[in-house]
């Protein structure tokens, strides 16, 4: 894929979702950074899991990326903006949810993993 300002763009928004998550629910990865590679950047599904996975490198991921690096399914540069991105988003998203009660957090997480299952079930 070529990189573009409007692409550039997309993986900071992507990264800093995928961190604020993180931040807020543990999560990220999977949950926001995979669908959005496919519905925003048009990547396979292959694709999307290897740049995800090598986003994640360190410290984690590193046998399953090196077999979808084998098999040509890690963008490199996509997955170091992502990573970077990812980190200042957790930061600011673990800072933000410790200040909503619980009981929401718990709520509204459940609510958008539903909302992406149904999203990706049907698109």
């Amino acid at each position: 894929m070529k990189m573009t300002i409007t692409t550039l763009v997309i993986l900071v928004f992507i990264g800093l979702a995928a961190g604020l998550l993180s931040g807020f629910a543990g999560v990220g990865g999977g949950v926001i950074v995979i669908p959005a590679l496919i519905f925003f950047l048009g990547m396979s599904q292959f694709e999307a899991q290897g740049t995800s996975l090598g986003m994640m490198i360190p410290p984690i991921g590193i046998m399953a990326a090196i077999n979808y690096y084998k098999d040509g399914y890690i963008n490199w540069t996509y997955a170091l903006i992502l990573a970077t991105f990812f980190v200042i988003g957790g930061y600011f998203g673990s800072k933000l949810v410790l200040q909503i009660p619980q009981h929401l957090v718990k709520k509204g997480f459940a609510i958008f993993v539903i909302l992406i299952g149904v999203k990706m079930l049907f698109t």
